[in-house]
C-alpha cells in the first residue's frame, strides 16, 4: 500500500458499482469536519488504467464532501489515499488507517508538538507518516503550523480560528502575521478569513504558478507555498499579468505561424460560450479562441467560427471552394414502424410468460425498486429534520444504527462492500437494473426477502398513516427503540402538556401540585423521576403517549398529525 496525495481531477467512483452514476449519497454528517479540518482518513483507491486515474474503493463519502467543499472555496486541495496493490484486503486497509489516525493527537497544534518533537528526536517525515498512517504532506501541513506565531496556533487549537484560515496565514510573513492578528484582537474590526484572507495577503488575486505560460524561473518577484508545498502563488500580480500577457502574445504568434487564419484573444474573465460558435476545421477558416480567467489560467479553443461567421462562410461556398458533400445518412435495418411492432411482440410474449415464475418477478420487482426505469420512481424517505436538534436526537437513535447496520448488510447481498447510505434511488440505468437483477437472480429467496424488506423500509413514507398501521400490525413497542433525551425536553414547549406528562410519571397528585409551575420545573420534574434522582422515585421505561402504538393525545384541542393519520385507518385494523 502507498499513501499519497491525489488531486480530486484523478479520482471516480467505480464504473462497475451499480451506484457509480447516482446523484451524491448524504454527506450531511461529515461535511462541517471536512469544511474545518480536511480529510483525514485516507480514501482507499486503486488504479484505474492509466497512470493519472484511480476509482474508489472506500471513501465515497469523504469522496463528495471534499468536491462539496471545493465547489464552496472555488479551488479543490489533494486527497490523501492509499493505492491499493494486487491482493490488498479493502476491509483491513481501511481498519488499520482508521485505527492509526485514532492514535492522533485531538487536534493539529498538539500533532505539530508531538511531531516536532519525534522531528527532534531524529525520526523523519517519512517515518512520522508511516506511523500514524498519513501522508507525507499530510505530515508537512501539520509542521508547517511552526511557521505561525504562538497566539495564532493558540487560537487555531481553541478553534477560533478554522483550517482554511490557518493555512492561508502560514503563507504570510511574520509582519502580516502581525498585523492580522491586531485585527483579529480588536473588537471594532473585522479580520479577513478563508478566501477573504487569501485575497488580503495576495494585494486582492490569489494566482497560482501552475497557470503561467512563461518559465517559473524567469519570475523575477517573489514566489510562496501554501501548508501543502505543492501549490504556490505569485505575490505580485501586476508583475505576473506582465510576464503572461508576454505569454499569451507569444502562443498567439505561434499559431499564426502554424497556418491559422486569426487568433482572437478575448478580454480576461470574458468567457467563451461554445453555443455562440460553431466548430470549423482551420483549412475552411476556423479560428483559436484564446480566454483567460481572472486567476491568470489561459485556454486555448482551436477551430471555431461565431455562428454569424459559419453561415457566412457557408454562403459563400468555403471560401470559394465548391463544399464537400455531406455523407449521405445509412438507412436503419428496421423502420419505426417495424421495430414497435418487434418490440410489443416480444414485450407480450415475456411478460405473458413471468407470470408463471412469481419468485423471478419478486426479485426484478426489487431491481426496479432499488435503481428505477422510465416506468418506475421510488424514492428514498429522506428523513428531512426542522432543526439541527431533532437531526441529533435521530442521527443518535437505536433504530437508526439498527437500520444503518441492516443496510450495509444489504449492500453487502447486492455487492456493494464498499457503499453506504440507501440501496435504493437508482437512476433508471437499463445497464444497472439487469446488474441488480442478476445479482439477485444469484441470491437465495431469503436474502431476496432481505433485500425486499429493507427497500420497503428506506421507501416509507414518515408522518404517514401507513406508518401507524404498520406500527400497531406490528404490535410494536416503542420502548426498545427510544428514551426521552434532552432534544426530547427541548422540543417540550407546552405547559399544559408537560402537566400531563408529569402526571403520567408522578401521578396525577405530583402533576396538580406543580400545574401552576414554570415549564422549565416541571420539565426538571419530570426528569428526576426518570433518573431518580432528587428523592423522586425512578419510573422505568417510560413511553410518552405520542410514541406509542396505537398513538394517542394529552389534550382535545387538536393539531396531532399523527393522531389524525391513525384515526384515518383505526378502523381497518381494530380487530387486530
Amino acid at each position: 500500500m502507498q499513501l499519497a496525495h491525489i488531486s480530486i481531477d484523478q479520482l471516480s467512483v467505480s464504473a462497475i458499482n451499480m451506484r457509480h452514476s447516482r446523484r451524491a449519497p448524504d454527506i450531511s454528517d461529515i461535511l462541517p469536519s471536512v469544511r474545518a479540518r480536511g480529510v483525514l482518513v485516507p480514501l482507499l483507491i486503486r488504479p484505474n488504467g492509466t497512470p493519472d486515474s484511480f476509482e474508489i474503493v472506500a471513501g465515497r463519502r469523504r469522496y463528495f464532501a471534499a468536491k462539496t467543499v471545493a465547489d464552496e472555496r472555488g479551488e479543490a486541495e489533494p486527497l490523501p489515499c492509499a493505492i491499493m496493490e494486487e491482493g490488498d484486503d479493502a476491509d483491513a486497509l481501511e481498519a488499520s488507517l482508521i485505527e492509526n489516525i485514532a492514535r492522533l493527537d485531538p487536534d493539529e497544534v498538539s500533532q505539530w508538538e508531538t511531531f516536532t518533537r519525534l522531528i527532534k528526536e531524529g525520526r523523519g517525515i517519512a517515518d512520522i507518516a508511516a506511523t500514524f498512517g498519513l501522508t507525507e504532506p499530510q505530515v508537512k501541513r501539520i509542521l508547517a503550523l511552526g511557521d505561525l506565531l504562538p497566539k495564532i496556533r493558540e487560537a487555531y487549537r481553541r478553534e477560533e480560528i478554522d483550517t482554511e484560515t490557518v493555512r492561508h496565514l502560514t503563507m504570510a510573513s511574520k509582519a502580516q502575521q502581525k498585523d492580522w492578528l491586531a485585527l483579529y484582537a480588536d473588537p471594532d474590526q473585522y479580520a479577513p478569513r478563508g478566501w477573504q484572507l487569501k485575497q488580503w495577503l495576495f494585494g486582492g488575486q490569489s494566482i497560482s504558478t501552475k497557470v503561467a505560460l512563461f518559465p517559473i524561473e524567469d519570475y523575477p518577484g517573489l514566489i510562496v507555498s501554501d501548508l501543502f508545498g505543492e501549490d504556490s502563488y505569485f505575490a505580485d500580480a501586476d508583475l505576473f499579468w506582465q510576464k503572461q500577457n508576454e505569454g499569451i502574445a507569444a502562443r498567439r504568434e505561434a499559431y499564426l505561424e502554424a497556418g491559422w487564419i486569426d487568433v482572437v484573444a478575448l478580454e480576461p474573465g470574458q468567457y467563451f460560450h461554445s453555443w455562440d460558435y460553431e466548430k470549423t476545421p482551420k483549412k475552411k477558416g476556423g479560428k483559436v479562441i484564446i480566454t483567460v480567467s481572472q486567476r491568470g489560467e489561459v485556454e486555448c479553443h482551436e477551430g471555431y467560427l461565431s455562428r454569424k461567421e459559419a453561415r457566412r462562410v457557408r454562403a459563400e461556398g468555403d471560401f470559394g471552394e465548391e463544399a464537400e458533400p455531406r455523407a449521405k445518412p445509412s438507412r436503419p435495418e428496421l423502420s419505426g414502424p417495424m421495430q414497435n411492432y418487434v418490440d410489443l411482440h416480444r414485450h407480450a410474449a415475456v411478460r405473458a410468460s413471468l407470470l408463471d415464475h412469481p419468485g423471478i418477478a419478486l426479485r426484478l420487482m426489487v431491481a426496479h425498486a432499488i435503481v428505477g426505469s422510465s416506468l418506475w420512481a421510488v424514492r428514498p424517505e429522506p428523513q428531512r429534520a426542522a432543526n439541527e436538534t431533532v437531526a441529533a436526537s435521530i442521527a443518535a437513535c437505536k433504530a437508526e444504527a439498527a437500520f444503518a447496520e441492516k443496510q450495509r448488510e444489504v449492500l453487502t447481498l447486492l455487492g456493494c462492500v464498499d457503499e453506504d447510505g440507501p440501496v435504493t434511488s437508482g437512476n433508471g440505468d437499463d445497464f444497472a437494473l439487469a446488474s441488480v437483477f442478476a445479482r439477485l437472480l444469484a441470491l437465495p429467496h431469503d436474502d431476496v426477502l432481505r433485500v425486499l424488506a429493507l427497500v420497503m423500509a428506506e421507501t416509507l413514507c414518515a408522518g404517514s398513516a401507513i406508518v401507524e398501521a404498520l406500527g400497531n400490525h406490528l404490535g410494536l413497542d416503542m420502548r426498545g427503540h427510544w428514551q426521552a433525551d434532552d432534544a426530547f425536553f427541548e422540543l417540550l414547549r407546552d405547559r399544559q402538556v408537560a402537566t400531563e406528562i408529569l402526571a403520567d410519571v408522578g401521578g396525577r397528585l405530583v402533576a396538580d401540585g406543580n400545574s401552576s409551575q414554570k415549564l422549565k420545573t416541571q420539565k426538571k420534574i419530570i426528569r428526576d423521576f426518570l433518573c431518580g434522582e432528587n428523592g423522586r422515585q425512578k419510573v422505568d421505561d417510560w413511553l410518552p403517549r405520542w410514541m406509542a402504538f396505537p398513538v394517542s393525545s394529552y389534550t382535545d384541542r387538536g393539531g396531532f398529525r399523527t393522531a389524525d393519520q391513525w384515526a384515518k385507518v383505526q378502523t381497518l385494523f381494530m380487530s387486530e
